[in-house]
């Protein structure tokens, strides 16, 4: 009987102490539950704060994407042209890994929610262990179950870790390669626009040179005009004079032929006075005796002399004979003068003549000499307008490959968007509208795409530092709950978190204190992060009002 007794407070006891153990277990898998509940709703919090840290940047990303706009027009050399092609392939290779990265993330999502449903196996496990104390169920045996599960959970959380950290790192790189495709995109648009600016400089150019052309062509048919009116009155003026110079060599012709006669005639008289006056000295001897014959022989040769004067010119009196022959030679006179001035206004109009004509000659070398520098002119103009044209095709073409690029990028971004179960909400109000991913919103797309990948990373990394067998390192807890990995530094991301740290914004590395050693608590993690939040919005809104001025 007492041995009988023995052995029943011997099996009682065992049972108390599997019980205990099952007991212990349990609590600290609820404390773990509690733990991990507890750093969820601080992460939570965190991707919140994020969020509105994101929303205060939607103007400087707005901006860049006016510049990203504009930097399309920058892609003129051969050396540009070879770059854009090797990034339209090198956005072809990552559009397919996107779309390899995107079979990755439904493959862990999937994993994700295996692991899940396991957990909730493992829940119910325990608590049917639990249960099945009373029964005297071999507790030990299914607590080395649970501490297999256990390893085996976290070996698989392990190696999703290091899939999503290699993940992230291609995502890093991803994004420096679209960095490097907005600025060439924006030297692309910056180029396009200045070759506009020198079309529109080359068409007012060519409306200038045109503009100067008219007025050439109308300027020459003037001078044309009026070289033929000077001609024309040139013409009628010789006309005019060889009609003048014709009548007055008539008349010339006519005086000549007077005083011709009327010199023959004079010679004559003055013949007889001669041939009189030697009669006179030879006879000067007999003077007295023939004194009174050689007066009468004199009247009679006078006599004579005017019976042919009177015989020519029909008149009786003398004296009207002498004042004819004056007012002749008084006429003559004045003819000659006249003569000598039409002869010298002749020499004054060929003189001027040929001054037209050489002006004539002058405007025609002149005009000839414009018209083949309006030719080279416009004919340099031609080539230019050619070779524009030629550089918007090539431009335009340009833009609707990299336009269709961009439009492949946008569908394997909303599927991506679509295929992580992003919260599009967070988008309608941001955006005011759902009507899908566009120019000026494909950031924000992005931007939600990373903050969902790192909640995933850091729920996996969180339940990887869960893990009691390792030895504890807060350095290398803080490192993984920070979705990095350990062997190679993480890639700079554009999107930073809310800093945790102090309000001193200096680049100075503060020294590390025992505070910042040991494991944060939720209320102290929540503080820090509140703190980080303002102090960022502080400096948004500064930097948004300094904008504004």
């Amino acid at each position: 009987m007492p041995r009988g007794s023995a052995s029943s407070n011997h099996s009682n006891a065992s049972n108390g102490d599997m019980e205990g153990l099952a007991e212990t277990e349990l609590a600290k898998l609820q404390h773990q539950f509690r733990i991990m509940e507890g750093d969820r709703q601080a992460y939570t919090l965190e991707s919140q704060q994020l969020l509105r840290k994101q929303l205060a940047e939607i103007e400087n990303l707005e901006k860049e994407r006016e510049e990203l706009m504009l930097n399309l027009r920058l892609l003129d050399s051969k050396r540009n042209q070879k770059e854009d092609q090797e990034n339209i392939e090198s956005v072809q290779n990552m559009l397919s890994y996107q779309e390899e990265l995107e079979d990755q993330i439904a493959r862990e999502k999937q994993m994700i929610m295996d692991l899940e449903h396991e957990i909730k196996i493992l829940k119910q496990k325990i608590f049917e262990q639990k249960k099945g104390l009373s029964k005297n169920v071999n507790v030990q045996l299914m607590n080395e179950q649970a501490v297999k599960n256990i390893g085996i959970m976290e070996d698989r959380l392990d190696r999703t870790l290091r899939k999503f950290n290699t993940q992230l790192t291609k995502n890093g790189e991803l994004r420096e390669q679209i960095d490097t495709l907005r600025v060439e995109r924006r030297r692309f648009e910056q180029l396009q626009k200045k070759l506009g600016k020198e079309l529109l400089e080359i068409r007012k150019e060519i409306g200038s040179v045109i503009d100067t052309s008219t007025a050439a062509y109308e300027a020459r048919d003037e001078a044309q005009t009026k070289m033929q009116q000077m001609k024309e009155k040139a013409e009628k003026d010789l006309a005019l004079h060889a009609a003048e110079m014709k009548e007055l060599q008539r008349v010339i012709d006519h005086d000549r032929k007077l005083k011709e006669f009327m010199g023959i005639k004079t010679q004559e008289r003055l013949s007889e006075d001669e041939a009189l006056h030697g009669f006179h000295k030879r006879e000067r001897g007999d003077s007295a005796r023939k004194k009174k014959d050689t007066r009468e022989e004199t009247v009679e040769m006078y006599e004579a002399a005017f019976q042919q004067i009177r015989a020519l010119t029909g008149e009786d009196n003398l004296n009207v004979v002498v004042a004819k022959f004056k007012e002749v030679e008084d006429r003559n006179f004045a003819l000659f003068n006249y003569i000598n001035e039409q002869n010298s206004e002749i020499e004054r109009l060929q003189e001027e003549i040929a001054d037209i004509q050489a002006q004539i000659e002058d405007f025609k070398s002149q005009e000839q000499q414009r018209e083949q520098e309006h030719q080279v002119i416009l004919k340099k103009i031609e080539t230019q307008q050619e070779e524009a044209s030629k550089q918007a095709t090539k431009y335009d073409n340009r833009i609707r490959g990299i336009r269709k690029i961009l439009d492949q990028l946008k569908e394997k971004i909303d599927s991506l968007f679509n295929g992580m179960n992003c919260d599009r909400s967070v988008l309608d109000e941001m955006l005011g509208s759902s009507s899908g991913i566009r120019d000026n919103n494909v950031m924000q797309y992005l931007g939600l795409i990373e903050q969902r990948t790192n909640e995933l990373l850091s729920i996996q990394s969180y339940l990887a530092s869960k893990d009691y067998d390792k030895p504890y390192d807060p350095r290398e807890a803080a490192i993984l709950l920070m979705g990095q990995n350990l062997k190679k530094p993480p890639p700079p991301v554009y999107i930073e978190p809310p800093s945790t740290g102090n309000d001193n914004d200096s680049d100075v590395e503060s020294p590390v204190t025992d505070e910042e050693e040991r494991p944060l608590t939720q209320n102290e993690l929540r503080q820090r992060i509140l703190k980080g939040v303002m102090k960022k919005e502080a400096k948004a809104l500064k930097k948004s009002s300094h904008y504004d001025h």
